[in-house]
């Protein structure tokens, strides 16, 4: 059937949204992701500055209604083409207890509220691979089932992805399931467009398919921050890049790629940001240089990036109510360093303009607790095939949001959002 040039771009909606892995991924499909929900103020701030010019609502989506959503956000009662959701994952981690009655559970029940209030075309939801295992599995099947009921087919056949097959530089598998209204056709899976590079990756059968971007091909040509004792201070420095890759072209936006469909952004490439420098002890950085690319580091179990592999899945942390628990960080393939958040974010497919949180915690939990935008397109540009739309790339270059919003206090971002 013939694609449609549509003058408007389709609707999306990012319900437990963080920083935005989602929302970016659908913007460079060629959706207008045109509301937010979001319970973190911090995320919701960091959400703001990277998308000031639509709507996120820094709430709890268990107090969210679908009407509340439509009349807080330009969408007004426009039909929805697509929910797409992250859940937290935390009770259904492999890493976490795995408790069946953990509340944080329910959430995705909650989603399955609103999408039935909403009405998409569409629905996208994305969590950990532990829900697919044990009695987690049971969560799964009574969710499918409940869509059912009320008149939305399901992929069954539901499928982990890894974000390394979809042109993201990490090891990182995640469940996607999808859904359709029972008047339009379910979308597919996308095709995995990469195999995953490795330290020792033969040349046998490489013709088949291009190799992902490694390591070094996302953060070779970033600044080394130990040569700028300002990033000891602040975040963000103006700084000589070294010569890039095709993938860092990308994430420089010195390049665009065709099917990329997101708004440019107004920015000075020449700042290198998200890059608070960390300090380690002497006997850190001799471990640390003492440890083997590829291996993990035997007392602090860092992993130390191998240049011409992929990075290891970048985790988030404990979250706000839980103290301050650190994630493990990657170690820097040739400085004996943990990688700054700027490093994580070109190994997540975050562009250069998309900033972080100032502080070295929040940023790390940004990233890790995200959708990697680059796997996120890839799901997306597949709806956009379900609704039979040529997307258009936009002209109009955006404005990103006030550097106030990147600096918040979590007091100072609860006041904001009250």
């Amino acid at each position: 059937m013939a694609h449609e040039l549509r003058k408007q771009r389709p609707i999306a909606v990012d319900l437990f949204a963080g920083a935005g892995g989602m929302t970016l991924g659908f913007e460079q499909a060629g959706f207008d992701v045109l509301a937010s929900v979001e319970i973190d103020p911090i995320h919701c701030a960091i959400h703001e500055f990277n998308f000031p010019f639509w709507t996120v609502l820094c709430q709890n989506v268990v107090d969210t209604t679908g009407d509340e959503i439509r009349k807080r956000s330009q969408i007004g009662d426009r039909e929805i083409d697509v929910v797409i959701c992250g859940s937290p994952c935390q009770g259904f981690s492999i890493i976490g207890k795995r408790a069946f009655d953990d509340p944080r559970n329910s959430l995705v029940f909650h989603f399955h509220r609103l999408v039935l209030e909403l009405q998409p075309k569409f629905f996208v939801m994305e969590n950990v691979r532990g829900i697919t295992i044990g009695e987690h599995k049971q969560i799964l099947k009574t969710l499918i089932s409940e869509f059912q009921i009320k008149g939305y087919q399901v992929e069954e056949n539901y499928q982990v992805l890894n974000a390394a097959h979809y042109g993201v530089p990490q090891a990182r598998e995640r469940l996607f399931l999808l859904g359709a209204r029972e008047d339009v056709a379910l979308p597919k899976y996308p095709q995995r467009i990469t195999q995953v590079a490795k330290p020792n990756h033969s040349s046998q059968n490489s013709s088949l398919l291009p190799i992902s971007p490694t390591v070094w091909d996302a953060i070779g040509d970033l600044p080394e921050v130990e040569k700028y004792s300002e990033l000891l201070l602040r975040d963000s420095v103006v700084a000589e890049y070294g010569k890039p890759s095709n993938y860092a072209l990308t994430l420089r936006s010195i390049k665009t790629l065709e099917n990329d469909y997101s708004y440019p952004r107004k920015f000075d490439s020449r700042i290198l940001s998200s890059s608070l420098r960390t300090k380690h002890s002497s006997a850190t950085i001799e471990r640390f240089a003492a440890t083997v690319q590829g291996e993990r580091e035997p007392i602090s179990r860092f992993h130390k990036l191998h240049p011409s592999g992929v990075c290891n899945t970048l985790r988030a942390g404990t979250d706000m109510y839980r103290g301050s628990f650190t994630s493990p960080r990657p170690i820097h393939p040739f400085t004996p360093r943990c990688i700054t958040v700027r490093e994580a974010a070109r190994l997540h497919s975050y562009p250069d303009w998309f900033r972080f949180h100032i502080t070295k915690w929040h940023g790390f939990r940004q990233v890790g607790n995200s959708v990697p935008p680059f796997l996120a397109k890839s799901i997306a540009l597949e709806i956009m095939k379900a609704l039979r739309i040529l997307p258009s790339k936009p002209e109009a270059i955006q404005e990103l949001g006030h550097e106030s919003l990147l600096h918040f206090k979590m007091s100072e971002a609860v006041k904001y959002y009250l």
